[in-house]
């Protein structure tokens, strides 16, 4: 088909574009910003009158729970619940079952999300096989499959040699490596940030330690070998102060943060919440800032879901012994343009912090609009307001801490290759 979208403010970071101008898409392509081709006549005219027409969102961490955990998700619904928070692209986590360790596995989800055509499916190969920390995978035949970086999703490698191993292997093939940074002996089976809330509630404690030391080791190893890592989901001022010290040094290390860590604190576990139940935890205030800020001055130039799906049995235990993670396909725009309502950062900021800002992390060519380029869109309506309800989520997963939140900006329409895969009712 070909589509005009027309009358709308259009924000796209990665060309220093804002303004009102059209698009116009010839099958999976754009064949035009601003005037139409000439001949052009459209299909369908999306009118974005008072609305913002920003690139498709990049999310580069999200779990979708397929193969393996149907009753958690699978790449059917996620892809759903992504198309209806406007992300086009999504990276997931290898933690599946069987583990993406092998090229059939990554064209197995390859192949489903192409099927289904919601939503561009790309992979995170594991770092070593089954994800155990000791031997490693087989990066080269990972890489020709497609798998776009390397992970050891949520368990953090214990051993620094099989590390310095992996980073080494990695680095010769160019492949960023994305690390969770957490020292498993610090950790020590904690549940919550360790300070004065963990103790007044009981629940054992993981101090920012558990990660700042993580990070320092990461850094030493990353700066030996000369591989490409990036830090997952960071949490801790401390950590913030050393990646940035890293980065004016020249080291090619980078982070994400979890869209959640950037409005939640200890405090909203105070009522046991298990839906506030993530890993990392949910750290200090001071905490918290320093990763706005961190996101503001461009130290931390991707927000991601950090999606993590579960059933609602998984969070209806004691807090220690529920099933830590958030779904946060749905809730990622809206809690990047909370921070803008906050005076945290500009909107051209924050849209290029889930578009352009994690695609070039990983030298993707989505998050922005190129003529002959792909017809990735995401319209959302900065006027308009919704509220978050778990009842009416697209994700299998309805373990949200921000049912019942008020926000601005719902998406309107989501364009995926030049298709229409979402309006907003």
């Amino acid at each position: 088909m070909n589509i005009s979208i027309v009358n709308g403010r259009l924000i796209d970071p990665a060309n220093d574009r804002d303004e009102p101008l059209d698009l116009h898409i010839y099958g999976q392509q754009i064949v035009a910003i601003g005037e139409p081709p000439e001949g052009f006549e459209p299909h369908e005219t999306i009118d974005a009158a008072g609305k913002i027409v920003c690139p498709g969102l990049v999310d580069i961490s999200a779990s979708l729970r397929d193969p393996g955990s149907g009753v958690k998700g699978d790449i059917d619904s996620e892809t759903r619940a992504a198309a209806r928070g406007g992300i086009t692209t999504l990276v997931c986590t290898p933690d599946t079952d069987p583990v993406i360790d092998t090229p059939a596995v990554i064209e197995l989800i390859h192949r489903t999300a192409r099927k289904l055509r919601r939503t561009r499916v790309l992979t995170t190969a594991a770092l070593t096989q089954g994800l155990k920390g000791e031997q490693l995978s087989n990066m080269a035949a990972l890489q020709a499959a497609g798998a776009v970086a390397l992970s050891n999703g949520s368990w953090p490698l214990a051993n620094t040699l099989v590390e310095r191993r992996a980073l080494e292997y990695a680095s010769t093939f160019g492949m960023t490596v994305m690390l969770r940074p957490e020292d498993q002996h610090l950790r020590a089976g904690g549940c919550a940030h360790e300070g004065a809330v963990a103790t007044r509630l009981g629940l054992p404690g993981i101090p920012a330690a558990a990660e700042t030391v993580a990070v320092a080791r990461d850094l030493a190893l990353a700066e030996h070998t000369g591989a490409r890592v990036h830090f997952h989901a960071l949490s801790a001022a401390g950590s913030v102060r050393q990646l940035r010290e890293a980065r004016s040094s020249r080291l090619d290390v980078s982070a994400d943060v979890a869209a959640h860590q950037l409005h939640l604190t200890e405090m909203d576990i105070e009522d046991f919440d298990a839906n506030c139940h993530v890993s990392p935890p949910l750290r200090t205030l001071a905490d918290r800032d320093a990763l706005r800020q961190a996101v503001a001055d461009g130290t931390i130039p991707a927000i991601c879901s950090d999606h993590q799906p579960h059933e609602q049995d998984a969070k209806e235990a004691p807090f220690p012994e529920t099933a830590p993670g958030i779904s946060g396909l749905e809730t990622l725009l809206a809690l990047t343009l909370r921070l803008v309502d906050e005076g945290v950062l500009p909107l051209r900021e924050a849209i290029a912090r889930i578009t352009c800002g994690p695609a070039d992390l990983l030298g993707l060519p989505q998050g922005r609009f190129e003529v002959g380029g792909g017809a990735d869109v995401c319209i959302f309506d900065p006027q308009a307001d919704w509220t978050m309800s778990r009842d009416a989520m697209q994700s299998e997963g309805h373990n949200s801490p921000f049912d019942g939140w008020d926000f601005s900006g719902p998406v309107t329409h989501t364009l995926f290759n030049g298709r229409l895969v979402y309006r907003r009712d």
